[in-house]
């Protein structure tokens, strides 16, 4: 009887293997249930800038603000008697020390 009990442990450890060890195994299903969240999260991601990108397409395609404002901005570029105002600034730190040994 010992023996019986013995082989049905045996045998009820040898099906459990692939159920938690094996190549489809629940850490497994669980890691990529991970992976999936992960992918559709970056996916929603990526999916948004299209959509930003394709708006900002369609407006270049049809409307001159946006080619107007693209042209201002980056390019520099202002109207017939407008006046623009650039403001420079410095980008070396000042010294506030003098040297008066030289």
């Amino acid at each position: 009887m010992k023996l019986l009990s013995f082989l049905l442990l045996v045998a009820i450890a040898a099906m459990q293997y692939p159920l938690w060890l094996g190549k489809a195994s629940w850490l497994r299903v669980w890691q990529v249930d991970q992976e999936v969240i992960a992918a559709r999260a970056e996916n929603l991601q990526l999916q948004n800038r299209n959509n930003m990108l394709e708006a900002e397409v369609n407006d270049l395609k049809q409307g001159l603000e946006a080619i107007e404002e693209r042209a201002r901005s980056d390019l520099g570029m202002i109207k017939e008697d407008e006046i623009l105002f650039q403001i420079v600034r410095n980008t070396q730190p000042q010294s506030t020390q003098s040297n008066p040994a030289q």
